[in-house]
């Protein structure tokens, strides 16, 4: 499975972006997505994680009431859905794929499959 995180870019304090996640040479709609952003000098943190389903789904307190998680299995994607963007959400951010889809997982080890990484710059 090959993963690519795209829609980031450079926003204000207050404004809204959607990441989404492409996946190709597999089909994901077994598999747990996760989205995991990382500063420089720090370990990569777990924002957001669904199950394949989507009946399940996670998010970490300091993105709930403003981030979503969705995914659309038909089209091989997932997404990331951030409102009320925040100077604190900074960071580079990755999509992750887990076979084992009826869990969301929360741990970057947990991941097998990983998406290079876009950045999302939100000034004040």
């Amino acid at each position: 499975v090959q993963l690519q995180a795209f829609g980031g870019g450079l926003v204000q304090a207050g404004d809204s972006l959607r990441l989404s996640c492409a996946a190709s040479g597999q089909e994901i709609r077994h598999y747990a997505i996760g989205w995991f952003r990382q500063v420089p000098g720090k370990d990569r943190d777990v924002v957001a994680a669904i199950s394949w389903s989507g009946s399940t789904t996670y998010c970490t307190d300091s993105v709930k009431g403003r981030f979503t998680i969705s995914r659309d299995n038909d089209k091989n994607m997932a997404y990331l859905q951030m409102n009320n963007l925040k100077p604190e959400d900074t960071a580079l951010y990755y999509c992750a794929a887990d076979p084992w889809g009826s869990k969301v997982p929360t741990s970057v080890s947990e991941y097998d499959y990983w998406g290079q990484g876009t950045q999302v710059t939100v000034s004040s």
